[in-house]
């Protein structure tokens, strides 16, 4: 979905008579949408992240507003709040798009594995997913202005910024933001060594193999990062660590106050740390000398992102700044990434599995390669159509002045 920046203030117009009409509301949309047919009422376009009602849907909803007040008498009105309910109950799942702390809805950036402090979901979304958690309604926000990000960067005199991963972008850094990109040698030789990919069968087989090189490497006296995708995927592989008796830490959106005393204990010897993207791009792990000597930090991905740049970022965690380090994925056929982008070979991949429950190397990248480049095609696209966007925009509002 197109990233905006919005300023918003409270609506404090609603009495708080009508808090409870509203809250019925939500609770009778979020009824409702539960018991519509996915194949026949709704359609549900996971990639997108948006769900449409269908003719059928939106007869099933008129049935159901029959003798209902308020917004059900609005047919628009009507089938907009059904279709939040909708996004709310198979698009924003709990521990991955947001967390519940001290009893509200956060959200959480996948991207950066933080909260996004003071972000709400708007037109209704985020009283309904409150609604769903059984929490309290919050005052419904609205947007009282707009910027994407890509027109707020662009009104910069000056843009400069640095990263390790920016090369594969810079076709789209010049036609969006007019800038080149440079390639800057790395201060010390990269040491660091990829011991490639592991593609199993089922996540159960996945995290068992995480588990057993993380134990591999804790004995040889190095230290273990485990990058995750979700809040939920890393404290279940904080479940299967404890089980295995292997002692470590999580870090995710629930412990980011804790995140500096973590991070700083990450390079001890046989130090199992387990993080969302809050331990990628920019995070130095500060290794001990018996660490160092050991061999270094040894990164462990398991389970790709959408971007191939993302998982760089966490590889880049190990062997910084000429110190040694090692990575590796071990990742499942059944992750997010694959059945969203190539469920097609799913089916052909898993018939060719090994005993051991372990896919080809050569099949391996082909998936990962195949399934990343559709997901960074829909997501360039994505931010394209925000690009044309914000022209027409520009034109349409020409008589205000000399755009960027």
């Amino acid at each position: 979905m197109p990233s905006h920046l919005t300023d918003q203030r409270n609506n404090n117009s609603l009495p708080s008579a009508g808090t409870m009409w509203v809250r019925v509301s939500y609770e009778q949309a979020l009824a409702l949408a539960a018991s519509l047919n996915g194949k026949g009422h709704y359609l549900l376009r996971a990639q997108e992240r948006s769900i449409e009602l269908t003719d059928a849907g939106r007869a099933a909803v008129g049935e159901f507003a029959c003798g209902l007040p308020g917004l059900w008498r609005i047919p628009r009105a009507r089938e907009e709040l059904v279709e939040q309910g909708l996004s709310a109950l198979h698009l924003f799942q709990l521990d991955r798009h947001y967390i519940i702390a001290d009893d509200k809805v956060q959200i959480v950036d996948e991207y950066t594995g933080r909260v996004m402090a003071d972000r709400s979901w708007e037109r209704g979304l985020h009283q309904m997913i409150e609604v769903k958690e059984a929490l309290a309604i919050s005052k419904r926000r609205d947007t009282i202005s707009r910027i994407t990000y890509q027109r707020f960067f662009r009104r910069y005199l000056c843009l400069a910024g640095m990263s390790g991963t920016a090369t594969e972008v810079a076709p789209e850094m010049r036609s969006v933001y007019a800038m080149d990109v440079l390639r800057i040698p790395p201060n010390r030789p990269i040491v660091r060594r990829d011991l490639g990919q592991r593609v199993f069968l089922d996540g159960d087989r996945r995290w068992a193999a995480v588990v057993q090189r993380a134990a591999e490497m804790c004995r040889a006296g190095r230290a273990v990062l485990i990058g995750t995708r979700s809040v939920a995927a890393s404290e279940l592989a904080g479940v299967h660590l404890g089980a295995a008796g292997l002692a470590h830490a999580v870090l995710n959106a629930r412990q980011d106050q804790r995140e500096a005393e973590i991070i700083a204990d990450a390079g001890q010897p046989g130090r199992i740390t387990v993080a969302t993207n809050m331990a990628g791009r920019g995070t130095d792990i500060l290794l001990s000398p018996e660490v160092r000597q050991a061999g270094g930090l040894h990164v462990i991905l398991s389970e790709y992102h959408d971007s191939a740049r993302v998982d760089r970022q966490l590889f880049g965690r190990a062997g910084r700044q000429g110190d040694p380090g090692s990575c590796e994925a071990i990742v499942a056929l059944d992750d997010e990434l694959f059945l969203a982008h190539a469920a097609a070979l799913l089916g052909w991949l898993r018939a060719r599995v090994s005993e051991a429950g372990l896919l080809p190397a050569p099949l391996a990248r082909v998936l990962r390669q195949s399934a990343q480049a559709a997901a960074e095609r829909q997501n360039s696209r994505v931010r394209r159509q925000t690009v044309e966007m914000d022209k027409r925009v520009e034109q349409s509002l020409a008589f205000a002045g000399r755009g960027e």
